[in-house]
């Protein structure tokens, strides 16, 4: 069977991450990598990978049978999306999890429209942990649920301060608050506002001449992003975030805690945690999987916006049915 040919759309951290990702699976290859920058400035891991510039991207539907998107969530996947869709089968990351609804509106017009498959919103929150939510309301309906990220870089809301007017680099981590996390888990079922259960922190590279004060009032009062934590931001350096905040980890864990029996007398917690050293190698992978689920969905003769929650295990999987039966049932 000849291999899933793999496009990515942007070749940042995420790009990257999505080229490991695809050179650990025999059943793809990464033919061509579109990007914003000089072509001649990009260099992928792979000898034989090709560069093209963005603006060709219609220029290549017959090289490729998916088109990763690897842009940020603030600016570039809703426009990027709906656009890649109607050229080609597309799967992106997009993570502003108020604006999913809308977002998948939009790329489901366009891959209806072109007959494409379009996964949207795929990595590990939203994503896997996207799952772990509906497995476990689905067993366990009289519960809460609870979702703790960091302490980790958060890709799309160090792109977002980024995208601010003034800042020429930023990361921003995103740190449970410990007590809230030891309550879920001891099965108290505690009531915890979004300001509740974690902080962020914010380390910000300013260009000469800016208004510190006023980058910081963007950035705190930020809507889907910041407005709803207690948010510190800390000005540095080129050279202090180069040095003490150059890794980008991430993790977390999504947990659910309910009751069962005639009085609800016994309680249970499910937990799904990762813990990862590079957020955008992880996040690459996924995409990666929901890759070759796009293909076979689209080879099925499929069209239209797709979520994880559409996707069957056994579609994310190099693996033949009886092969997952016999080694991971």
């Amino acid at each position: 069977m000849n291999p899933i040919r793999i496009g990515i759309l942007g070749y940042g951290n995420l790009g990257r991450g999505v080229e490991l990702a695809v050179a650990a699976n025999d059943d793809m290859e990464l033919v061509g990598v579109f990007t914003r920058r000089d072509p001649a400035s990009v260099h992928p891991y792979g000898e034989n990978v090709a560069v093209w510039n963005a603006a060709d991207l219609a220029a290549h539907t017959d090289d490729i049978d998916v088109l990763v998107l690897a842009g940020g969530s603030a600016t570039d996947l809703p426009e990027q999306t709906p656009m890649a869709a109607a050229l080609y089968n597309v799967v992106d990351s997009f993570d502003t999890h108020a604006n999913i609804p809308a977002h998948f509106a939009a790329v489901d017009a366009a891959a209806r429209e072109s007959s494409h498959v379009a996964v949207i919103s795929v990595g590990w929150d939203p994503g896997m942990f996207s799952v772990s939510r509906v497995y476990a309301n689905a067993i366990m309906p009289n519960g809460a649920d609870y979702t703790f990220w960091g302490r980790g870089v958060s890709q799309g809301h160090s792109d977002a301060i980024r995208r601010i007017p003034g800042v020429a680099d930023a990361r921003q981590y995103t740190v449970p608050v410990p007590a809230a996390l030891e309550a879920v888990r001891s099965g108290a079922n505690p009531e915890l506002s979004t300001r509740d259960k974690h902080t962020r922190e914010c380390y910000v590279v300013a260009e000469e001449g800016t208004d510190e004060a006023a980058i910081e009032e963007a950035i705190v009062t930020m809507p889907n992003y910041f407005a709803d934590y207690d948010t510190t931001v800390t000005f540095v350096t080129q050279e202090e975030l180069d040095r003490d905040h150059a890794g980008i980890p991430h993790g977390g864990s999504v947990i659910r805690t309910g009751t069962t029996g005639a009085a609800g007398e016994n309680t249970h917690v499910i937990e799904y945690s990762l813990k990862l050293d590079s957020n955008p190698e992880f996040t690459g992978s996924v995409l990666a999987a929901c890759a070759r689920a796009c293909w076979r969905m689209a080879e099925s003769g499929e069209a239209g916006a797709r979520t994880i929650f559409d996707i069957a295990p056994a579609q994310l999987s190099p693996m033949t049915p009886e092969e997952l039966r016999a080694t991971m049932l």
